[in-house]
């Protein structure tokens, strides 16, 4: 048996809680930012506002109290928002213990650093590290539909550990030691999936969708070889798979987000709306851009995604502007 902790109790939190505690042995805790949500939790067994319809079992311990969330925990999984990771890694740091593996099932850069999450982890701690991506809505993954992820670390040791410990009936792990490969692949389709929806949002049609998502995997895998990830990575699970699913599938929140654009919405009355979830590509968008600019990388989709999001670029005009630049070779 392990005891594993799971840092965030919103959607993905919740459902990758639901899939260990469907898998069994494991002894599982649930930490929540908020006092009043862990209360309810406690209360009613059901995230309301997050994940309704999945109720968790009795066993699962659900407190606001980090540090004793954490306490003697062999897996400790986060899944706070890129923006949060490292102040929630800062408090827990002082008291983790040398062997205690931290893995990191949040998709994001963080913003003024453009550091790739393990990379933020790394800053604050010298435990052994990993990182889960993949197509995976947490309703599906809650409802224990089929799902295929990686968890990606440079150590052997702590991928097949977390391989061991996470498998199931319902959840198939791979392994895979290029964790730039697999973090910037499960990042960067978040901007693309934002553009898949101003697409959507607009009224454009499957030629236009097909054309985004292939240039978009082109754009990713350019930044991520030049990262020191592997082409290859691009082409699996946490590449193109986490891609097609964010920018095609009706509970994507980047994808909702960029319908609303697209249907001529301001993004701060959309983001008002999500009653505190988030949409990683908003804030991924800007930090892709530093990230490539740092190397060099040519990135158009995430450039006018970026004028859409934060100059107020009209979406039909960034398409066209998309479309009418210089031509190349594929």
């Amino acid at each position: 048996m392990s005891r594993i902790a799971i840092l965030g109790a919103g959607a993905w939190g919740t459902a990758i809680t639901l899939a260990l505690a469907r898998r069994g042995n494991h002894d599982l805790t649930l930490w929540a930012h908020s006092a009043a949500l862990a209360d309810q939790l406690i209360e009613t067994g059901e995230n309301l506002p997050y994940l309704p319809g999945f109720t968790l079992p009795a066993d699962v311990q659900v407190t606001s109290d980090l540090l004793r969330a954490i306490f003697e925990a062999d897996i400790i999984v986060s899944v706070t928002p890129s923006a949060h990771l490292r102040s929630t890694m800062e408090k827990i740091a002082p008291v983790l213990t040398r062997n205690q593996i931290i893995v990191c099932a949040s998709k994001g850069l963080e913003e003024g650093t453009f550091l790739r999450v393990t990379q933020v982890i790394a800053s604050v701690t010298d435990n052994p590290c990993g990182v889960l991506s993949g197509p995976s809505f947490a309703q599906e993954v809650a409802a224990g539909q089929p799902t295929a992820c990686v968890i990606a670390s440079q150590s052997q040791t702590t991928a097949l550990a977390v391989q061991r410990d996470f498998s199931s009936a319902s959840l198939r792990l791979y392994t895979n030691d290029d964790v730039a490969g697999v973090e910037l692949g499960g990042s960067l389709k978040n901007v693309i999936a934002l553009a898949s929806g101003v697409i959507h949002g607009l009224g454009m049609g499957h030629n236009t969708s097909a054309a985004l998502i292939t240039r978009g995997i082109a754009e990713i895998t350019r930044l991520a070889v030049a990262c020191g990830g592997r082409r290859q990575t691009l082409a699996g699970l946490s590449g193109i798979g986490d891609l097609v699913l964010t920018c095609t599938g009706s509970l994507s929140r980047n994808r909702s987000v960029g319908i609303e654009l697209g249907k001529g919405r301001k993004l701060p009355d959309i983001l008002a709306g999500m009653n505190g979830k988030v949409a990683e590509g908003v804030h991924s968008t800007t930090a892709a851009l530093g990230l490539a600019a740092r190397y060099d990388v040519e990135m158009p989709i995430a450039e006018q995604m970026d004028a859409v999001l934060h100059n107020g670029k009209s979406p039909r005009d960034a398409i066209k502007d998309l479309m009418s630049r210089p031509g190349r070779e594929e």
